[in-house]
């Protein structure tokens, strides 16, 4: 089977202003959707992201402050999957959790090495 990581996109305003009850109702779906993806045998790993972090840039390696200085959207979080293929990915991630709340899922195939053409 391919990987495919999925990179989970939320709006920051929209995740601050969610109750503690609806943050954890999140957490649930998440819990339940990634072991519903396991007992399928396309989990590998996945967690949240905190919205804390650093940007390093250039050549000089010039260190910024949060990955995220102009936008409201952050990358809340990351699944890594397998299947057969891109339009299975795309299928098992039309139930993610994050798409209740105003997300939106990036698919990223992981390269393999025969993909470097080496």
């Amino acid at each position: 089977m391919k990987k495919f990581l999925l990179l989970l996109h939320e709006d920051l305003t929209k995740l601050n202003a969610l109750s503690p009850k609806e943050m954890q109702e999140i957490a649930n779906a998440h819990f339940t959707w990634a072991n519903k993806l396991a007992e399928a045998g396309h989990f590998i790993s996945g967690d949240g992201l905190s919205e804390k972090g650093v940007l390093i840039a250039g050549k000089d390696c010039v260190i910024k402050d949060g990955p995220y200085l102009e936008s409201k959207e952050i990358i809340g979080g990351y699944y890594l999957l397998q299947a057969d293929d891109l339009q299975t990915a795309v299928e098992l991630a039309k139930s993610c959790p994050t798409h209740l709340f105003g997300g939106t899922t990036e698919i990223r195939p992981i390269m393999e090495m025969e993909d470097y053409g080496l």
